[in-house]
C-alpha cells in the first residue's frame, strides 16, 4: 500500500526534473543560432563555440560518471543540484553582459552547453537508479512530460524573441535554472546503504570498459552519426526554416510540433515493452531519423517541413527512451551511470562534429548541402544499429 502511494508523486516530481531540464534544452541549443547570431557571429563560429563546448562535455562526462559510480561519492541528486546551480550563474552573466563583448559571451554561452549536456546522462540515471531501488518511477512516462515541457518553451520563447528579442534567451536560461533547481530540492532521492556497499568493483577505464562490453562499442559508434544528422536539423533550424521561407515564430512552431509529436512513444513505451523489447525499438529508430533527414531536404516550404517533424515520433521519440532502457539491460549495476554518460557523449561527439561541419557547410554551400550530408550520417546510423544492437531480455526493463 505504501509504494502504490508514493508511486504517482515519484513519477510527478522525476516529471518536472525531465520538464525543467528540456525546457531549458529548449533555449539553450533551439535558440542557440538564434541568440549567437544577433550577437555578432557567424555561422562557422556558431559551430566552433558549439563544437569546443562539446569536445569539453564528452572528456567531463565519462570522469564525472566514474567518479559518480564510486562508493564515496556524492549522490547524483547533489551532482545535479551543483551543474544547474552553475548554469543559473552563467545564465545571469549572459543577461547582464548582453551585447557588451563578443568574446565573453562566446566563452559563457559555450560552457552553458556544456553544463547542459553534462547534465542529461545523470538525469537519467536518476530516473533510472530510482527505479533500481524498487521506487514505482514510470520513466517514459516522465520523459514525455519533458518533451511536452519543450515544446510549450519552443513555442512560446519563439513568440517572445520574435518580439522581444535575443535577451529573451539568457533572460530564460536563468529563470528555468532557478526554477529547475527548487524541484530538485524536493525530489526525494538516496544513496543507497546496499548500492554503495554491495556492488562489483566496475571497469577501472575506458578501455577496460569498451573490452568488457565490445558490441555496445559498436553500438555507440552508430549513435554518433544518428545524433550527428540529428545535431545539423536541431542546431541549424533557424538557417534551415529561413531557407524554407519562415522565421523564428515559425521556428518555435516546427520545435513544438516536433515535441509534441514524441508524445504517444513517450507515454506508451511501458505498453511497447510488453510487445517487443526494447533491442527492437532501439534498432528500428535510425531508419526514422533517415526518413526525417530526408524529407527535411526535400520540404519545399514551410507546411511541408511542419508535416515532416511527424517522424520525430519514432525518431528522436523512440530512441530518448529506448536507449536509456537498453543501456540499463545491457549493463551491470556498478556500470550504469558510466554506460549512460558514454551513450550521452555519442550526442555530444555528434554535436561536435555537427557544429563544426554545420556551419561550414551552410556557409560555403549552403543548407541543402548540410541536409544531404546530414541524411547520409543518418543512413549510416541506420545501419550500424540495425546490425550492432545486441538482444536484450524482455523481462529487465
Amino acid at each position: 500500500m505504501t509504494d502504490t502511494i508514493k508511486s504517482p508523486n515519484l513519477t510527478l516530481r522525476y516529471s518536472f526534473i525531465q520538464g525543467f531540464y528540456w525546457m531549458n534544452f529548449s533555449a539553450i541549443m533551439g535558440f542557440s543560432s538564434l541568440y549567437l547570431l544577433d550577437s555578432g557571429f557567424s555561422n562557422t563560429e556558431i559551430g566552433m563555440i558549439m563544437a569546443v563546448a562539446g569536445i569539453i562535455s564528452a572528456i567531463l562526462q565519462p570522469i564525472i560518471a566514474g567518479y559518480a559510480d564510486h562508493p564515496a561519492s556524492p549522490s547524483l541528486k547533489k551532482i545535479v543540484l551543483t551543474l544547474t546551480l552553475i548554469q543559473m550563474i552563467l545564465g545571469v552573466l549572459m543577461l547582464l553582459s548582453f551585447r557588451k563583448s563578443i568574446l565573453f559571451t562566446g566563452i559563457l554561452y559555450g560552457s552553458t552547453i556544456t553544463l547542459l549536456q553534462l547534465l542529461n546522462p545523470f538525469i537519467n540515471s536518476l530516473g533510472m537508479e530510482s527505479i533500481n531501488q524498487g521506487k514505482a518511477l514510470n520513466f517514459g512516462a516522465a520523459r514525455g512530460m519533458g518533451s511536452v515541457a519543450y515544446a510549450i518553451m519552443s513555442y512560446i520563447l519563439g513568440a517572445i524573441a520574435e518580439k522581444a528579442g535575443a535577451v529573451s534567451v539568457p533572460l530564460s536560461i536563468a529563470v528555468l535554472s532557478l526554477g529547475f533547481i527548487g524541484i530538485l530540492v524536493l525530489f526525494p532521492f538516496h544513496k543507497t546503504a546496499v548500492a554503495v556497499s554491495v556492488r562489483k568493483p566496475a571497469a577501472s577505464s575506458p578501455l577496460a570498459f569498451f573490452i568488457k562490453y565490445k558490441r555496445f562499442a559498436v553500438v555507440l559508434i552508430g549513435c554518433i552519426f544518428i545524433y550527428l544528422s540529428h545535431v545539423l536539423l536541431n542546431s541549424f533550424t533557424f538557417q534551415i526554416v529561413e531557407s524554407k521561407g519562415g522565421g523564428s515564430a515559425e521556428m518555435g512552431t516546427a520545435m513544438a510540433i516536433a515535441a509534441l509529436i514524441e508524445l504517444p512513444t513517450l507515454f506508451l513505451f511501458t505498453f511497447m515493452l510488453k510487445k517487443a523489447p526494447c533491442h527492437f525499438w532501439f534498432r528500428i529508430c535510425g531508419i526514422f531519423f533517415m526518413l526525417k533527414s530526408l524529407g527535411t531536404l526535400l520540404a519545399p516550404d514551410i507546411p511541408v517541413f511542419y508535416g515532416v517533424q511527424i517522424l520525430q515520433m519514432l525518431g528522436w521519440g523512440l530512441i530518448a527512451v529506448s536507449s536509456v532502457y537498453y543501456v540499463n539491460s545491457v549493463m551491470e549495476e556498478q556500470d550504469a551511470i558510466k554506460g549512460q554518460a558514454y551513450i550521452t557523449m555519442t550526442y555530444t561527439l555528434g554535436s561536435v562534429i555537427g557544429a563544426l561541419l554545420g556551419g561550414a557547410l551552410i556557409d560555403a554551400a549552403g543548407v541543402n548541402a548540410m541536409l544531404i550530408f546530414a541524411t547520409v550520417s543518418a543512413a549510416v546510423g541506420m545501419v550500424i544499429l540495425l546490425f550492432a544492437t545486441e538482444r536484450t531480455n524482455s523481462s529487465r526493463i
